[in-house]
């Protein structure tokens, strides 16, 4: 068994490959096959030691410290493009939003899918609340729905534009701000309260118009990152802005991809963002300055999802 790295990056692409990349070097030291679909989404669990693949309809979990190609496990249950995947902090169970129309919930430990929600629109986007007990999706209608765990029920629903897909939501470290990024170029913020019936609600704090096209990835900046919090879009005009949360300024915008940037994760501190683009490449950029430092080479078409962990594993 290899050691495992610190520092896991990750990337999939049109062209039928997950690919390894050792961050500093730009060196890829793994590729995995994927033939059966175009991978969408890759997460990367708490402890490092799995790679969760989105693809259609299915999610492949692949051993990160291995060299084997096979997946450990596959869930099979959605019948369309997973659009969305995510774990639980301590990585015990799995959460994903298909354009079936469902979110699901899977329990690593068991068989199976093991709660089912319906959207009744193609999910585009699914985040989980910092308290654990919250998943809140996106989808292709517009709709933004709350989906209480222990109810075991949609308890908050809101369009912010009719008729204009969510294409991406998330969500502070500390669970006080949302934002939802659409088709128009626009983000919407709100703040979240925790109501008497510890439901949260959504109070308008800012809409954003962010750019002319697509955003097709929002992300906020990490705890570690404090106390500066940023606001990271990936847009089809082959840019990325960082926006101060505070007023929501725009503080960098950073270009050189050449076509549509569909993924970006901050790094552990928030200083560095991996973005991923149609022109085939992965790049590494500097927050503060707003360069790239590193291009990932190696994939022949658009490079379409990316994943990061360089953080510490969970104390067990």
């Amino acid at each position: 068994m290899s050691q495992q790295p610190s520092v896991v990056l990750a990337t999939a692409s049109y062209d039928h490959t997950i690919k390894f990349w050792e961050a500093k070097s730009a060196r890829c030291y793994r590729t995995i096959q994927y033939p059966e679909s175009q991978v969408n989404r890759l997460e990367i669990t708490p402890d490092k030691r799995f790679l969760a693949a989105a693809g259609n309809p299915h999610i492949r979990l692949f051993d990160i410290n291995a060299n084997s190609p096979q997946p450990l496990r596959s869930f099979d249950s959605h019948t369309n493009n997973v659009m969305a995947v995510g774990f639980q902090c301590d990585g015990n169970w799995m959460y994903s939003g298909s354009e079936d129309g469902t979110v699901k919930i899977w329990d690593l430990r068991a068989p199976g899918c093991q709660r089912e929600y319906e959207s009744r629109a193609a999910v585009n986007t699914v985040v989980l609340h910092p308290n654990q007990t919250e998943l809140i999706s996106g989808d292709q209608n517009g709709n933004i729905r709350v989906w209480d765990l222990r109810a075991n029920s949609c308890s908050c629903e809101l369009v912010p534009e009719v008729d204009t897909a969510v294409r991406s939501l998330t969500i502070m470290w500390d669970g006080s701000l949302i934002v939802a990024a659409n088709n128009c170029g626009t983000c919407y913020v709100w703040r979240l309260l925790r109501g008497t019936e510890t439901m949260t609600n959504f109070e308008p704090l800012h809409k954003l118009q962010a750019h002319d096209g697509y955003i097709l990835k929002c992300l906020l900046s990490p705890e570690l990152c404090e106390p500066h919090r940023y606001l990271a879009t990936a847009s089809s005009d082959h840019t990325v802005k960082i926006w101060n949360v505070d007023g929501f300024t725009l503080e960098k915008t950073l270009i050189g991809h050449e076509r549509w940037v569909w993924d970006c994760v901050f790094s552990v501190d928030g200083a560095f963002l991996i973005t991923a683009s149609s022109d085939t490449t992965a790049r590494l950029w500097s927050t503060s300055t707003g360069k790239d430092i590193k291009v990932y080479q190696g994939h022949h078409k658009a490079t379409v999802c990316c994943a990061l962990h360089d953080g510490p594993e969970p104390s067990s």
